[in-house]
């Protein structure tokens, strides 16, 4: 049987597609654009915008930043793990009922050991206190000193906050100042939700199918890696079957270098990327966090881009700078820049352009055009380019 190849050019418009970078930025319902991203990762770095903040933006330029903690506030979305922290659906709460469950029984083994023998009875006290007082922030609870310095030598309290938090029973109710604070899960999370109990094999379906509609086309070590609801094997079981009922085809994707690699997607979705038009030369700058970049390995097989972040990497030894951003052209992922708008302005310090990358006039008027909608967003009145700002690719 012949197997279809979606072309690398197609590949790269679906992609783009289902991750909402494919159309012009416009005005849309927060609470569908999260939908369609499955969910946003949450970070605290700032040096131009908190990653959640850049991510939601970059797609709909009416967007400011409580407007994400409106929607967890009004119950609409709830914090939790993906692969990081993030902010998801609520709907979709019932299907982390499992993640609980596992991080449960994970984190059972490893934290008795690593806190000591009061981590038990300081679990059944923080419960106690919340039910008692209220949301709470771990600096409401601050018992007793770190060990020594460090972001995992947390004090009691917080230890078991997180650890209520990381199995269900505590939820994040807002964050203050960045700082979560955590109340019942039943004062957070609707009781429509609490009340759907779906069996470990729903939610693997379930998984396995948002995960897919999302990516376009995805392995099943992709798809089992992009809510990490699944393991690699119920994730392959589950291509499997749905290979068997033809939910799902092989296809074969090509890569920026020409590489042709199995796939799986849905019947129809050399169909839907065939059919998508052009995006047009707009340059958007992106967050390193960017669901489109998330996967690194992904991006790099399909837009020959390697990003990697160099925030723990000691300044004398970056290859670019401390938290630069991708920025996409059209399909095409052409250069990065190190930005901030600390100051009053933003500040380009430099952009590399890819290899191959010509860097005119023209991308620089559109890269002027960017920086003008970015300074907006980030309320700075002035933009600052450093001398030698335009660098040749390391």
């Amino acid at each position: 049987m012949v197997v279809p190849i979606l072309s690398n050019d197609a590949a790269r418009k679906l992609f783009l597609a289902r991750h909402g970078l494919l159309d012009r930025p416009r005005a849309q319902d927060l609470t569908r654009l999260l939908d369609g991203l499955g969910f946003v990762q949450v970070d605290s770095v700032l040096t131009l915008a908190r990653a959640h903040d850049m991510i939601l933006w970059s797609r709909h330029p009416g967007y400011r930043p409580p407007d994400l903690q409106a929607l967890v506030q009004e119950r609409r979305a709830f914090e939790h793990w993906t692969h990081d922290a993030a902010v998801i659906p609520v709907e979709f709460w019932p299907h982390w009922r499992h993640r609980f469950d596992r991080d449960r029984q994970r984190l059972d083994r490893r934290w008795e050991a690593w806190h000591g023998p009061d981590f038990r009875a300081q679990l059944d006290r923080t419960l106690r206190h919340i039910t008692d007082n209220g949301p709470v922030r771990s600096g409401d609870l601050a018992d007793g000193p770190r060990r020594e310095p460090g972001w995992w030598n947390w004090h009691p309290s917080k230890v078991a906050l997180e650890y209520l938090w990381r199995v269900g029973e505590l939820s994040v109710a807002r964050r203050d100042a960045f700082q979560k604070v955590y109340d019942l899960t039943e004062r957070v999370i609707p009781e429509a939700a609490r009340a759907h109990r779906p069996d470990l094999a729903a939610t693997i379906d379930w998984a396995a199918c948002a995960a897919l509609d999302r990516l376009g086309f995805a392995t099943p070590g992709e798809i089992a890696a992009f809510w990490d609801l699944l393991t690699p094997a119920e994730a392959q079981a589950w291509a499997k079957g749905a290979l068997e009922r033809r939910e799902v085809e092989e296809i074969r994707v090509e890569g920026a270098d020409g590489s042709l690699r199995r796939v799986l997607a849905r019947p129809r979705a050399l169909e839907q990327a065939a059919a998508l038009t052009n995006p047009g030369d707009r340059l958007r700058i992106l967050s390193p966090f960017d669901p489109a970049l998330r996967d690194r390995a992904r991006a790099e097989r399909l837009f020959g881009f390697r990003y990697r972040i160099e925030i723990f990497v000691p300044a004398a030894k970056r290859t670019y700078g401390y938290y630069v951003f991708p920025l996409l052209e059209g399909t095409r992922l052409v250069g990065r820049a190190d930005l901030d708008s600390r100051g009053g302005a933003l500040t380009l310090r430099a952009l590399w352009p890819e290899a191959g990358v010509r860097w005119g006039k023209e991308r620089t008027r559109r890269l002027m055009a960017e920086l003008e909608r970015v300074a907006r967003f980030s309320d700075v009145a002035r933009i600052d380019l450093r001398d030698g700002w335009l660098r040749q690719a390391p």
